[in-house]
């Protein structure tokens, strides 16, 4: 069996590359995965299912004719797409997981996570997140009009920048206790996140794998899993 695993395009319509490519990567790449995981922030912002930009229209599509295929779909929400709900799932034909998630690959189970809630050192940015994360929060934002949603998102990404540019990387980089933490309670040997945008393979203690998913910027990335294991792929996006 063939999965693939992808996180943080953050998809917005001042990156119509980006569109494109995973346009071009659900139509050539995933079109023999067996599943497909997105791990967050497929999209910069979503302010709710009920609004989707006419720019974000074709992802939609493509993920649905992929899930029609035969390919089972499941997303995580992120840090910016947090609000994505059942409506796109129905769309897409995706399947929503919960912030914590184990499968089985070939290798073994793994605990699937967007990874902000492991960067437990960032104190600010955690308490942000569980208002976020609220379902009153949420209740109240959705039942604003869209015009207001737009107005928010755009206050929040500032926000973000603001908090980020201001913010030591080893802030902002996943804890190593809430890492060994996650797996123990999970009683797995393999982590795959995202989130930090630093693509990487760690080798942990007692034979231990921390995979960091690569977000798509100048280059696109994903995680292959089969029979022969784990690969981190990078690509062009041309």
């Amino acid at each position: 069996m063939r999965k693939l695993f992808i996180s943080d395009l953050h998809l917005y319509s001042g990156r119509p590359d980006l569109t494109r490519a995973l346009l071009h990567f659900l139509s050539t790449t995933a079109q023999d995965c067996d599943q497909l995981y997105i791990l967050g922030d497929l999209f910069e912002a979503w302010i709710g299912d009920d609004f989707i930009p006419d720019d974000l229209q074709p992802v939609i599509d493509s993920l649905s004719k992929l899930s029609h295929s035969g390919c089972q779909i499941y997303f995580q929400h992120g840090n910016r797409d947090f609000l994505i709900g059942s409506q796109f799932a129905e769309l897409t034909g995706a399947k929503l997981l919960g912030d914590s998630e184990i499968i089985q690959l070939a290798s073994g189970s793994a605990l699937l996570m967007h990874g902000d809630q492991l960067c437990t050192d960032d104190l600010e940015y955690q308490a942000l997140r569980q208002q976020l994360r609220s379902p009153q929060w949420q209740a109240a934002v959705l039942a604003k009009s869209v015009p207001e949603r737009l107005e928010m998102a755009k206050q929040l990404r500032m926000a973000s920048d603001t908090h980020t540019a201001g913010k030591a990387m080893t802030i902002m980089d996943v804890n190593p206790q809430a890492v060994a933490d996650a797996m123990t309670a999970a009683t797995t040997d393999l982590l795959i996140h995202g989130h930090t945008h630093r693509p990487a393979v760690h080798q942990l203690d007692n034979n231990k794998r921390r995979i960091v998913l690569g977000d798509w910027d100048r280059t696109g990335w994903y995680l292959e899993a089969s029979e022969q294991g784990e690969q981190l792929i990078e690509f062009d996006l041309n």
